[in-house]
C-alpha cells in the first residue's frame, strides 16, 4: 500500500472523469481575486450606490418606459445574481490566499529551522574557540617565557665563553710548558 503524506490527506483526490470543458483553475482564481479585491473597495460601493440611485430614480419618476416598477423586482433579481456569483468568487480568492499562506508558513518554518541549526552550530563553534583561546598562550605569558629563555641562553653563552677561554688558557699554558720542559734523552730512541 502506498504511503500518504499528511499534506496528501488534506487534499481530496481529483476525479478521473473526463471534462467536457477545460478551464484553467489559475486564471479563474486570478480573476476571482481581482473581483474580490474590487468588491472590497470604496470605489465599488460608490458606483453601486450611484447605479441603484439612478435605477430607482428613473423607475420611480418616469411616467413612461418604466422597466422595473416600484417593488423593483428586477433590481432585486440583479442583486441576487450578483450575490450568487460574488460569494463563490470571494471564497475562491480566500482559498487561494490560504494556499499561499500555507506555502509561505512552510517556507518560514523551514527557514526558521535552518536558522536555528546555523545558530546552534555557530554557538558550538564559538564555545570551542573560547575553550581553545582559554587554553592558548597569552601575550604576557609568551613574553615572560621568552625573557626566561633569553636569560637562559645568555647564561649558557657566558658558560661556553668561560669554558672556551679556560681551555684556551690551558692550551696556551701547555704549549708554553712544552718549551720549558727538558727534553728526555732516549725518548725518541725508545719508540723505535
Amino acid at each position: 500500500m502506498a504511503e500518504n503524506k499528511r499534506s496528501d490527506l488534506d487534499t481530496p483526490l481529483a476525479g478521473q472523469r473526463r471534462k467536457l470543458l477545460k478551464i484553467d483553475g489559475d486564471s479563474v482564481g486570478a480573476m476571482a481575486e481581482k473581483v474580490a479585491r474590487f468588491f472590497g473597495t470604496g470605489e465599488y460601493l460608490f458606483w453601486q450606490t450611484v447605479f441603484v440611485a439612478m435605477w430607482i430614480a428613473l423607475n420611480a419618476v418616469a411616467w413612461a418606459g418604466r422597466w422595473d416598477p416600484y417593488p423593483f423586482i428586477l433590481l432585486n433579481l440583479a442583486f441576487s445574481t450578483q450575490a450568487a456569483y460574488a460569494a463563490p468568487l470571494i471564497l475562491l480568492a480566500q482559498n487561494r490566499q490560504e494556499d499561499r499562506d500555507r506555502v509561505s508558513l512552510a517556507e518560514d518554518r523551514r527557514r526558521s529551522e535552518q536558522t536555528k541549526a546555523d545558530t546552534e552550530f555557530l554557538a558550538r563553534e564559538l564555545a570551542s574557540v573560547r575553550l581553545a583561546v582559554g587554553e592558548g598562550v597569552t601575550r604576557d605569558y609568551l613574553r615572560h617565557e621568552l625573557e626566561d629563555l633569553t636569560e637562559l641562553i645568555e647564561r649558557l653563552e657566558s658558560k661556553i665563553d668561560d669554558e672556551w677561554a679556560s681551555r684556551r688558557r690551558e692550551a696556551q699554558g701547555a704549549d708554553s710548558n712544552r718549551h720549558l720542559e727538558k727534553p728526555r734523552h732516549g725518548a725518541d730512541h725508545d719508540d723505535d
